[in-house]
């Protein structure tokens, strides 16, 4: 499988950076392969770095946008039944399901950074409709640090950029906890404030 992703990569890389927005644009490729790879493009000169995280997040933003679409238009009876043609299985809906249910719309930002939702979280949004602009920009403004780390970690480890994954591992879990202390407060907030005085 990881095979079929570089060879699926490497063809568009004569795009260059359209070829990095349309790589991200299936959701079925890892950005975690893409991005580092796209730095290791960088190292070598092929490509411009902050031009590249520019590409990076804006394919991020469309792959999203994917998923998002199917649950607006196709709702979760469409994602049930043809869902598995793209990875996407009942366990993982009901994850992003209550995710969303608990945090609501800020979760395309905050969602981003959570292990195992970050992907899905897109269907609930388009689910319960919630506005595209709003959801882009969501989901631009988080997909940007993301990207930037694993295409800068790329390009400083050149020839050996397929070690990213072992660098980010062990500060995935203390950020993203860090981003839901943070949103949590900012529920908190935001309830606190809806209460009347």
């Amino acid at each position: 499988m990881t095979e079929w992703i570089m060879d699926f990569i490497l063809f568009f890389k004569d795009l260059s950076y359209a070829g990095i927005v349309l790589a991200l644009s299936f959701e079925f490729v890892p950005a975690e392969i893409v991005l580092p790879l796209a730095g290791y493009w960088v190292h070598l000169g092929d490509l411009n770095l902050y031009l590249t995280i520019l590409a990076g997040t804006i394919g991020g933003t469309f792959g999203p946008l994917t998923l998002y679409a199917l649950g607006r238009y196709g709702g979760r009876p469409f994602i049930e039944k043809y869902g598995k043609y793209f990875f996407i299985r009942p366990h993982h809906l009901d994850s992003s399901d209550k995710f969303f249910e608990k945090y609501g719309n800020g979760v395309a930002f905050y969602g981003r950074f959570v292990p195992g939702v970050r992907t899905l979280i897109s269907i609930p949004c388009g689910i319960a409709k919630m506005n595209v602009f709003k959801f882009s920009l969501y989901t631009f403004f988080a997909m940007l640090p993301i990207t930037a780390l694993y295409v800068y970690l790329g390009f400083s480890l050149g020839h050996q950029w397929e070690n990213v994954d072992e660098l980010v591992k062990p500060y995935i879990i203390p950020a993203a906890t860090v981003f839901v202390v943070a949103f949590g407060l900012y529920v908190i907030v935001k309830q606190m404030k809806r209460k009347p005085a």
